[in-house]
Parts: structure tokens; sequence; C-alpha cells
């Protein structure tokens, strides 16, 4: 026998924990007489069905041991597997071993387990081990046998198996590749699991349990290659947890500058709308609904917010999609949820990305990957947060309530605006951005010139900074703009110059400890 010849199935071993259209294929090796072995559940739920199974204790000769623990484990299953059909004869005649052509197996459900809570004993005990030790056998020997782990590949294997009575040594090939990955990415999810519970705050070592979701058109260019991959061992959040629900496929740049706009919009409580352009919001507002905070984010920056990414942290309603549409031209608009009236309204705009985020929660503690030159950067991702009580009023003059509000509303903001970052705020509205800037003050400048194109009033607003301010500069162009409070970290050679500068000017300066420098 060739090893590129096509493969009859003359004897199948199946034990699988998901059993997804497993009844089709059982029917459809019965129908050809192909002998099946199986196991535990497996073999209970094909009985009922009236499907012929042999017993893998009456094909080992073995008993299951410890509850199921062991009971594939065996030389005769994995010898009937690995046996090279030409040179393994005489073995497999000497000890009686009897040939597996086919090996459809699906594991444990590990990842479920982890994703839905589960014990930590619960989580042990769903670590298959025989499973992918069987996997991994008829993988290797795909020379000789087939191997089937997910039943996603079912149906095209039903197909060629019905219509040729063998499997060709191409799709042999194609499904041991599959099982190599499956196995691998299953392997994984244990591995980071095990790593999460040490109480290193970053790992010895990365895997990333990630499974490719989507092949994208392009990536920031068209000239380049780009696929969206997924955690798979965590309850996704963000984007992740997305539902399209009407739209052109979504872009390489669509999905991260999405992601920034709801990691964003999930700092605020009242009804809350952040428009993203280039990885940067050019607008944030908080008002008593989507529609006045969509229109008070909008006239913070109205030209970058063309072709701009909107998400909400509110229901999206009728009167509000209505008013999108008219407004601006439109990439992606990410929501809780939209109601039915909306969704027909946005179906007048058929290439608009409509997005229904599942869960919109603050991002979970855990890790930010940057790739370097055959390398990665690493780093937990920025949960740090603010209160109050954490502030340190550091000039003579004290902020009242508004003022304060003012510029915790701008920090906040400032905090997912690229470094060098400044944002004047006043009253839950952004009047204008400076991202992105070699200096600080370049940003500070090109937030004032924004702010007074879109035609608001700086006198009396708040100046954030994610940084501090290594020179006066800044404040003297807070000062000579109206700025009336000054929020920032704190913590340069300078701070007694930069608060001598804030104190010259009669205004307020809020140190917070804390810097969001975002590269």
């Amino acid at each position: 026998m060739s090893k590129n010849s096509p493969i009859k199935i003359k004897r199948a071993l199946i034990s699988v924990s998901d059993k997804k259209n497993i009844l089709v294929l059982a029917k459809s090796l019965q129908k050809e007489s192909v002998e099946i072995i199986s196991t535990g559940g497996t073999l209970k739920f094909l009985e009922e069905a009236g499907i012929e199974v042999k017993d893998i204790s009456e094909f080992t000769g073995s008993k299951e041991m410890m509850n199921g623990r062991v009971k594939t484990l065996h030389p005769k299953v994995h010898a009937g597997i690995l046996s090279r059909r030409n040179i393994d004869k005489n073995e497999v005649k000497k000890n009686s071993i009897e040939e597996i052509d086919l090996v459809v197996v699906n594991l444990y459900p590990f990842e479920e387990t982890v994703k839905n809570n589960g014990t930590f004993e619960e989580a042990i005990e769903n670590i298959d081990i025989g499973g992918p030790t069987m996997i991994r056998a008829s993988a290797k020997n795909f020379y000789y046998v087939s191997v089937l782990s997910s039943p996603n590949e079912y149906e095209s294997f039903i197909k060629e198996f019905e219509e040729n009575k063998a499997i060709s040594y191409a799709t042999r090939l194609k499904l041991a590749e599959t099982a190599f990955s499956n196995v691998t990415k299953y392997d994984l999810s244990i591995s980071d699991f095990f790593e999460n519970l040490d109480e290193e705050d970053l790992p010895k070592s990365i895997f990333g349990a990630y499974y490719k979701s989507d092949n994208l058109r392009y990536g920031e260019n068209p000239h380049q290659k780009a696929a969206f991959y997924k955690l798979s061992n965590k309850s996704p959040n963000g984007i992740s947890s997305a539902t399209q629900l009407q739209g052109k496929e979504l872009s390489y740049n669509n999905i991260a500058d999405t992601d920034a706009a709801l990691e964003c919009v999930s700092n605020f409580s009242e009804a809350s709308c952040v428009i993203v352009k280039h990885a940067n919001p050019c607008g944030v507002a908080s008002s008593n609904s989507v529609l006045e905070a969509y229109k008070k984010a909008f006239a913070c920056d109205p030209t970058s917010a063309f072709g701009g990414i909107i998400a909400v942290n509110k229901e999206i309603d009728e009167k509000t999609a209505n008013y999108l549409i008219e407004n601006q031209f439109i990439e992606v608009v990410a929501a809780p949820n939209f109601t039915k009236a909306a969704m027909e309204q946005f179906k007048t705009k058929k290439n608009v990305r409509l997005l229904a985020i599942k869960n919109q929660k603050k991002i979970n503690p855990g890790l930010k990957f940057h790739s370097v030159d055959s390398g990665l950067l690493v780093q937990s991702i920025d949960t740090g947060e603010i209160e109050n009580k954490d502030l340190i009023v550091a000039t003579e003059k004290k902020p009242n309530k508004e003022e304060l509000k003012n510029a915790m509303f701008a920090w906040k903001v400032c905090k997912y605006v690229k470094s060098n970052a400044i944002v004047y705020a006043s009253k839950n509205q952004t009047l204008g951005i400076g991202a992105g800037q070699m200096s600080r003050i370049d940003s500070a400048e090109i937030a004032a010139k924004k702010a007074k194109k879109a035609g608001f009033d700086l006198n009396g607003s708040c100046m954030a900074s994610d940084a501090f301010f290594p020179f006066r500069d800044s404040i003297d162009e807070a000062a000579k703009n109206g700025i009336s409070c000054i929020i920032q970290p704190g913590g340069s050679i300078r701070d007694d110059e930069i608060i001598s500068a804030a104190n010259e000017a009669n205004m307020i300066m809020i140190f917070t400890g804390m810097r969001h420098f975002r590269h």
C-alpha cells in the first residue's frame, strides 16, 4: 500500500465530548459496514440511537479504570492507530492488533469550563489525556489514518467517503494539520490556566492561546496580510464580544479603532459617546441621552469625526440612528444594543458596520503585547484609576465642585489619547484634543486650535495632561486660553516652577500621582 494512496475505512474509533452531528457520521460509516469502537458516554449515545458499536473494553480486553480516567491508554488502541501498514505487518499479526483507520475524537471542554468560572477541581477533571494522545497518534500516522478532531470536519469528510469509499492523501494531510493545531490550542489553554495561578505578575513564558476568528481583507495597508485572533480561554470583552449586525466586513483599522473607542467609553456610567479616528478620541461626551452625548462629542471635532468610529454605552434608538445617518459618514457604530426601529433606519446605509457589544465592561486585568523584531514587549493592562481622595491640589487656588468634575472627566479621556496627550474639557464634553505629538506644548497648542475651530470658548475649562509638564510653556498656553484648572500626574523636577506658573495665572493645579502614557 502506497502512503499516498486513498485509504479505505474498515474500523473507526469514536470518542467525543461534543456530540454535534456525530450520529450523521456514525450512520454513514455503518452504511458502509465500518466497525465502530467507542467509549463511555459516546458508546451509550450511539447505542441508544441504534448504531452497532463495540465497547473499547471488549476491543482492548481491559476494563475502563478510575471512573473513565483510563480507557483508551492501551497498547492495542495505540498500536492499532500507529501501525504502518507495510512495515509493521509482522508485529500486527504477532500481537493480534486490529488496525484503526479512522479516529474521531474531540476533547473534554476545558476551555468552556474555565470560561464559565468552573471550580479548580472541575477544570482539572476536564484536562483530557487520552483524547490528545489519540489525536496526536492518528495525525502522526496520517499516511494510513484519518483523524477528525472537530465536528466542523464531518460534513466534507462524509461527502468524500460516500462518493469515493475512501479518503485521499490530501484530505488526510489536511485533517492531520488541523488536528495538531487543535491539540496545540488545547494544551496552550491549559498552560495559560496554570500560568495564571502563578503569583508572579508577568509569566515566565508566553504561549498565547489565541485562535483565528476572521481573515481580514488586509492590514493597515492593502499590501499587508491580516487576521483577527481571539483569546480562547477567557470570556470575551469589548470588540472580541461583538456581533456584527450589518455592514461590510471589518477591516484591521476598524477593529483597532473600535477597540480604542470601546475601551474609553466603558469608563463612563452616564449615557456617553466616544468618536475615534486613527486610534485617538476626537470627541467624547456624557449627557442625559445617547443622542445628546453624540451631539456634544461630534461638536468637539466634526472634521476628524468624518469616517470615524462611534461607540456608545447605552442602547441606540430610532431617533439617534436617524440623526447619526443624516449627520455624518460613519464606518462603525458600536453599542450594547439597537432597537428594531433603529436597525430599520440603519438598513438605509447598508455599508455602515453595526456592532452589538455583548460585554462592554471595563477590560479585565491582563497583558498588553507589542511586537518588536524577533520579540515581544509585554506589560500589564493600564487599569489604573484615581478617585477624588487621591488628588493633591498643589496650588493656592482650590477647585469647586464643578471644576473638580471637569477635571475628572478630562482625566478619564486623557488616558485614552496617544502621548503626548492634552485634553480640554468642560461640563462632560471635550472641547479640544491634542494627541501624539513629540512635545507637550505642541499638543496643547493643537488642542486649543481645534477648540477654537469648533467654536468653543476655553475660558473656565479644564486641561488634562497624561504626564507631567517638563516646562512651564504649556501652563502659559493654558493661561492664555483662559483655562481655570489643570490636572496632571506631577513628578517633574520642575514641579515648583510649574506650580508657580499656575499660581501666577490664578489657576488650579491638581496632581494625580499617576501617569498614563499611551505610545
